[in-house]
């Protein structure tokens, strides 16, 4: 009898294996695209790599297994299997673009901004080149560079939401607040489950002065996505900006509890604790902020006020000192580093630091200036 179910056992064997080799480089392909539609990426690199072994000189089924590898987070592995598929189609639009997206991811800003440029050389209709070329663009620092692309790809596709909300970042990095809003607006018809861009928009309403306005923003950006950090980092600058700041203080720690290494959440909410007197609870925040983040100039002027009102004039002078290192323009730390002085009695000192800051645009230096450097 266990004679017969091992017999029995061996031939199911065989008869999927033979079914499994018999399968078509097309039924493989097929089977690849269906894993991949249900979010299977392992199952589709499965069947795409079997198609592969079947015709290693069909550039699709390169390019469909780097989705899914893109998919796994696997971005090296991408790149190669779009390397391929270029290799074998050298006009490969698609391709080019798709390994633009992932030389971005890695930082590779410059290799990405050349493959999107071949991707539109090869396919001047290619919307989501343009988006994706605007968005290096962004973060190399080229704003105006950025638009151009974002209008390209708007001209192109009109529904295409994203570009309304890249193109609202641009005109809000260069102040025009209200066409970002525009540009938001738009997006959120288009995509109303956009929860970054209720949360862009909501940020253009703070910038002008519509807190109230901004908070609805980011509640509505939070219900969409409950693990939106930067939502809860605005919405608590909101309160704290309307005198809530207990609240706030509950904004910035979901904030740090979704992201651990959130630096200028750590340094607002040190903000905040110190304006409800507790100093030290603040100094250990902006400690935080600094080790993660060594270059965030606010929170060593920030933290330098709270060694001032707990009497450490000269720590705080040493912190005011790195603010400005790091942000020669940052007229609060000259003001804040001349008050220190003065009590010092260092008025020469403090009444060149008034005078950087008056400079600098920080007008209530006149009146420090007036009473005390007679």
């Amino acid at each position: 009898m266990k004679i017969k179910i091992w017999l029995i056992l061996i031939l199911v064997l065989l008869l999927l294996t033979l079914n499994y080799c018999s399968q078509t480089f097309d039924e493989l392909m097929t089977i690849g695209k269906e894993k991949y539609d249900k979010k299977d990426y392992k199952g589709a690199i499965i069947s795409y790599s079997k198609a592969i072994e079947l015709n290693p000189n069909y550039s699709s089924a390169y390019y469909n297994r780097g989705i899914c590898k893109y998919g796994l987070g696997d971005n090296y592995g991408t790149i190669e299997d779009y390397n391929k598929a270029i290799e074998l189609d050298p006009e490969y639009s698609d391709a080019y673009n798709n390994r633009g997206a992932c030389k971005y991811d890695l930082g590779d800003n410059y290799g990405a901004l050349e493959d999107f440029n071949k991707a539109i050389e090869l396919d001047p209709e290619n919307s989501e080149a343009y988006n994706n070329r605007g968005t290096c663009k962004y973060v190399l620092g080229d704003k105006k560079g950025a638009i151009e692309d974002y209008n390209k790809t708007i001209e192109l596709d009109p529904n295409y939401s994203k570009a309304y909300n890249n193109r609202g970042l641009c005109k809000s990095d260069l102040g025009d607040k209200n066409g970002a809003i525009n540009d938001y607006n738009k997006a959120i018809e288009l995509n109303p489950k956009f929860s970054e861009t209720y949360n862009n928009r909501g940020h253009c309403k703070y910038g002008l002065g519509d807190n109230y306005g901004a908070i609805e923003d980011y509640n509505k950006a939070i219900e969409l996505d409950p693990k939106l950090a930067v939502a809860y980092y605005n919405r608590g600058s909101c309160k704290d900006g309307l005198g809530d700041k207990k609240s706030a203080i509950n904004d910035y720690n979901k904030a740090i509890e979704l992201n651990p290494k959130y630096s200028k959440a750590y340094c607002n909410r040190g903000f905040c604790k110190a304006g409800l007197g507790d100093k030290k609870g603040a100094i250990e925040d902006y400690n935080k902020a600094i080790e993660l983040d060594p270059k965030l100039s606010q929170a060593y002027n920030n933290r330098g006020l709270c060694k001032y009102e707990l009497g450490d004039k000269k720590g705080a002078i040493n912190d005011y000192n790195k603010a400005i290192e790091l942000d020669p323009k940052l007229a609060v730390a000259y003001y804040n580093r001349g008050v220190c002085k003065y009590e010092l009695g260092d008025k020469k000192g403090a009444c060149n630091d008034f005078n950087k800051a008056l400079d600098l645009g920080l007008y209530q230096a006149k009146n420090a200036i007036k009473d005390l450097c007679k």
